[in-house]
């Protein structure tokens, strides 16, 4: 997925239970990056991002059933949550295709624009496979897959009888039980900032996932202007508003994982409201001439997690 991943377990077991457990989690990340990654020509993901075929084309069950997730929120969110915008990102230079740093010109912008749309991509479950309206439609599932591996990794854990645990791929992370006799998972939030790493605030967290989606890692600037990596499926354009980051807390990290990034393209002043909508705990940090602030939704300040920074 080309990023890292960390497990802690508590209490730490023994080092050949360590050495069995390191191997089944790297077999089954390995398994996922073979279905799922864009890094990778040969993967089942990346066969049918290159086939122009528009026919249906088998994939595996679990491809199958992300792109359905991923479509339910692209709906709720009228299209600024799109897993086709892989031909823009790529064309913005974000991603992995090379960086660039001055902007596309809207000419190429309005060709990417017209072989996207997930309106355009059909699903079946039985037998599991996909079909593509445009020869060109292409899939990305980073927003997503991360948070998938992550609840997969601690599937595995759980039928091995472990209980207490933290669990992070690429920054998208769930924890359950106690870091120590006592004392729930802690998880710092960064600030968003464009040259330090600032602690925003420490969340405790016990059978809970959690995601962060910003503009601060990964942009470029041109002309005094900020390019953020997020891109609006229905402008062709990163995201241009006042927030800058948004974290979300659910009960699994795939959920977790597409709402972040989801609510950062819809942006503010509607992500707030869209996570009110649909009970989604969520911390944003908006951007302003005095500084940073923040909005927690109401399900977040009902839970009470706050409270304990």
């Amino acid at each position: 997925m080309g990023t890292s991943y960390s497990i802690k377990l508590s209490p730490a077991p023994d080092a050949s239970t360590r050495a069995m457990l390191k191997a089944q989690i790297d077999q089954r990340l390995e398994v996922i990056n073979a279905q799922m990654s864009t890094y990778r020509p040969d993967s089942d993901l990346m066969r049918f991002n290159h086939s122009r075929s528009t026919d249906w084309q088998q994939q595996p069950a679990p491809i199958v059933e992300l792109v359905e997730h991923s479509m339910r929120i692209s709906r709720l969110t009228e299209g600024r949550y799109d897993i086709t915008v892989g031909p823009l990102v790529n064309l913005w230079g974000f991603g992995n295709s090379g960086d660039r740093t001055t902007p596309p010109t809207q000419s190429e912008i309005d060709e990417t624009m017209a072989q996207i749309g997930f309106r355009h991509l059909h699903t079946r479950n039985e037998p599991p496979a996909l079909r593509k309206e445009k020869p060109g439609l292409q899939i990305d599932l980073s927003s997503i897959a991360k948070g998938w591996a992550v609840d997969e990794v601690v599937n595995l854990l759980k039928a091995r009888g472990l209980d207490s645990f933290l669990v992070e791929i690429g920054g998208e992370l769930r924890a359950q039980g106690e870091k120590v006799p006592g004392r729930t998972w802690h998880i710092a939030i960064e600030q968003p900032s464009f040259d330090t790493r600032v602690l925003q605030r420490v969340i405790p967290l016990d059978d809970t996932a959690m995601a962060t989606s910003g503009d601060y890692r990964n942009f470029f600037t041109e002309g005094g202007r900020l390019y953020s990596h997020t891109i609006d499926p229905v402008t062709g354009q990163p995201v241009q508003h006042q927030l800058a980051s948004v974290t979300v807390l659910a009960e699994n990290c795939t959920t977790a994982d597409a709402w972040a990034t989801a609510l950062m393209a819809v942006g503010s002043p509607d992500a707030p409201k869209l996570a009110d909508e649909h009970g989604l705990m969520a911390l944003f940090i908006m951007r302003s001439e005095s500084g940073l602030h923040e909005t927690a939704s109401r399900a977040l300040l009902e839970s009470g997690l706050l409270e304990e920074d």
